[in-house]
């Protein structure tokens, strides 16, 4: 039995948990987002197109979401840390399978099933176990360890192009294999927490388990229709942003350094907004609003960048990837910092399971009518076009969350993260003395 804390310790083992959430991260968003530089590869060595190869990197994204809510019941029922040390085997061995691919439904398999499967038990019960232990700063904690993705991506895209060309696409998967092995003991490091308001038994039943009456809540149900639009096109860079910069004439390492630059400005924006927004200044639900606009409008400047020559550097597409990354980092850390505000600190493993589940739909169709868009008009061009759209789409359904407008009347900022009973709103009224030192008119009146 673990003893109950009376909240949250917003610090102490919990920045060890961060750290491990860091590698998981890296483990998986980062070699997921990397992977797009062996597309071209399979696709010659197979002879298939750009749009069935782009399958093996959607059936890993969208098994790895979609399977997350399975990965929070299981963490619900026995625990995070063997769930994720399971994860990251399963994980490791998708990699060796696909090293020995006779064709790409064995890619399908290795990298879309089983490696996805894999990374699906390893990230929702890590980053559910790491919104547990904080509180004050649970979403600068979750920056940090959603950091673990734009690091990964700057070590892995040159490294995974130099592997490329010394090893071959088989010698880069195994390697790759033994990497992603690490997500084993990342998971031996997530300590049990028990905290007031958990359940006294395990949920039973697929509704409890999965957490499914969360959807009666309304602003949950807002939330999830705005994050299922936007992942139809958030993760289209996590795929083709090395393919664009192929198409657009950079070679190999100058794709690379795009895919780096965003990594960079993911990483950087992830810490500086988690920051940001534990401070209170603004809601939580604005901020997510307004960031996954302007992501939706990096990614339509990612699509706009015209060709340019072989030897040029191509400095245009790589601001406009670092734009995008410093936009999509912002969003990031918002939409699992929110969360804890509209289900409360006892549903949020579930919740964010849920929300990985969601963002599936949009992975598994937004890849593939990526590459089938890049197959009829010869670039990716319309693919990003299309894409920014369905983020601008769900920006504006977050406008129906709770404080996601401004209001007329008189705010003051909270000085701790909304309560954990789970509702944003209603919001207490407080009467503040004129010119108090925390008094704010949050009115656009």
């Amino acid at each position: 039995m673990t003893p109950k804390t009376a909240g949250p310790p917003d610090g102490g083992w919990g920045w060890v948990v961060a750290a491990s959430a860091f590698a998981v991260n890296g483990l998986s968003y980062g070699v997921l987002r990397s992977l797009g530089l062996a597309l071209p590869d399979l696709a010659e060595h197979f002879d298939r197109s750009a749009q069935d190869t782009a399958w093996v990197s959607a059936l890993a994204l969208a098994v790895q979401q979609a399977a997350s809510p399975v990965g929070s019941a299981l963490s619900t029922r026995w625990g995070a840390r063997p769930v994720v040390m399971v994860g990251g085997a399963l994980t490791s061995l998708g990699f060796i399978f696909s090293a020995f691919a006779q064709s790409l439904l064995h890619l399908y398999l290795g990298l879309g099933l089983l490696a996805g499967s894999g990374w699906a038990l390893a990230f929702a019960p890590t980053l559910g176990t790491l919104s547990r232990y904080f509180s004050r700063r649970r979403v600068l904690a979750v920056g940090l360890a959603l950091t673990g993705n734009g690091a990964s991506s700057l070590l892995l895209a040159p490294a995974l192009q130099l592997l490329l060309d010394t090893f071959g696409w088989r010698g880069a998967l195994l390697l790759l294999g033994a990497v992603t092995f690490h997500l084993t003991p990342c998971g031996a490091l997530l300590r049990p927490l028990a905290l007031p308001g958990d359940p006294s038994t395990p949920p039973r039943g697929p509704l409890a388990a999965f957490g499914l009456g969360l959807f009666k809540r309304r602003a949950f149900s807002v939330f999830a229709l705005g994050t299922a639009l936007i992942g139809g096109g958030y993760f289209i860079p996590y795929v083709h942003l090395a393919p664009h910069a192929l198409d657009r004439g950079l070679g190999g390492y100058g794709a690379a350094l795009v895919v780096a630059v965003a990594a960079v400005g993911d990483a950087g924006a992830r810490l500086v907004c988690g920051w940001l927004a534990d401070q209170g200044w603004v809601p939580l639900p604005r901020l997510l609003a307004v960031f996954g606009a302007l992501t939706g409008l990096g990614l339509l400047a990612v699509g706009l960048v015209p060709a340019v020559g072989r030897d040029s550097w191509g400095g245009p597409l790589l601001a406009a990837a670092g734009a995008y990354g410093l936009s999509a980092g912002s969003y990031a850390p918002l939409v699992f910092g929110v969360l804890p505000g509209l289900v409360g600190i006892g549903g949020v493993v579930q919740a964010t399971g849920l929300v990985m589940m969601l963002m599936s739909l949009g992975g598994l169709l937004g890849p593939p009518l990526s590459g089938f868009l890049r197959d009829e008009t010869g670039d990716f061009t319309a693919s990003f076009l299309v894409c920014s759209s369905f983020i601008l789409s769900g920006s504006f359904i977050y406008m129906g969350l709770p404080r996601a407008l401004p209001s007329c009347r008189p705010a003051s900022p909270p000085p701790t993260p909304p309560p954990e009973r789970g509702e944003l709103l209603p919001v207490p009224k407080v009467v503040l003395p004129p010119g108090g030192p925390h008094s704010t008119m949050d009115t656009t009146c």
